[in-house]
């Protein structure tokens, strides 16, 4: 049962790679919105963490990539920077984990090095898991603001974007998957010491035993001194 919950962790672990892969390259983090003056359903613009993109009627797609990293919204910095690392740390976290598998090679036969690091990959997956969720909730909710913001112009609000939906599937994914590792590291742990607790039990009640033995064999002071007699 273990090695399936292993097997399972690492199919999601995989997932989520793709998952971060595709939500930082897709540029459907904030699409436009169709209300008020701005109904102009022919048209649409997508802004994502490199570039944006815009389509009309009839018009194949163009895309743009943003001439400056200092032009984008402090959300959409923040998110581009934590998407890598987001990557960066999904990709560790499969590399470590692989290795703290029961049927990896990496530690040999050294259980408690193998629960180590399937105790480290599950955190990393954790970590992930954070790094994917702040970004992508970050520019949700500023998205959101924006949209009920009276003082904003309707050509310069804003929908939340596909990418955004995937982000929170992945986020989610990325979860599981740690919990995952660190429940097998948990039942590893507990059977890795029965075998200590169980070798403490067996001399604890050998040494009852003689205690008693002793005990009963103790002569009294009464018998010494029908001797003595």
């Amino acid at each position: 049962m273990r090695a399936k919950l292993e097997v399972l962790a690492l199919v999601l672990g995989f997932i989520g790679l793709f998952g971060t892969i595709a939500v930082t390259a897709m540029p459907m983090w904030r699409v436009s919105a169709f209300i008020g003056a701005n109904l102009i359903v022919m048209e649409e613009l997508w802004e994502g963490l490199w570039m944006t993109c815009y389509r009309q009627a009839d018009i194949k797609m163009q895309c743009k990539v943003y001439d400056s990293l200092l032009i984008l919204p402090p959300e959409l910095q923040a998110a581009r920077g934590l998407m890598c690392v987001s990557i960066v740390l999904v990709v560790i976290s499969l590399f470590v984990a692989g290795c703290g598998t029961r049927k990896s090679n990496c530690c040999g036969d050294d259980v408690k090095s193998k629960n180590i690091t399937l105790a480290l990959g599950g955190s990393l997956y954790l970590l992930s898991f954070l790094t994917t969720l702040i970004p992508v909730s970050w520019v949700g909710h500023t998205v959101i603001r924006n949209f009920y913001n009276p003082t904003v112009v309707d050509s310069q609000k804003r929908e939340l974007g596909e990418a955004l939906f995937i982000g929170w599937a992945t986020a989610g994914i990325l979860l599981i998957t740690g919990i995952i590792l660190l429940f097998s590291y948990s039942k590893r742990r507990s059977k890795e010491e029965e075998p200590y607790t169980y070798a403490y039990a067996i001399p604890a009640s050998d040494i009852k035993k003689e205690e008693s033995v002793s005990l009963k064999r103790t002569p009294s002071s009464f018998h010494k001194h029908q001797e003595y007699v």
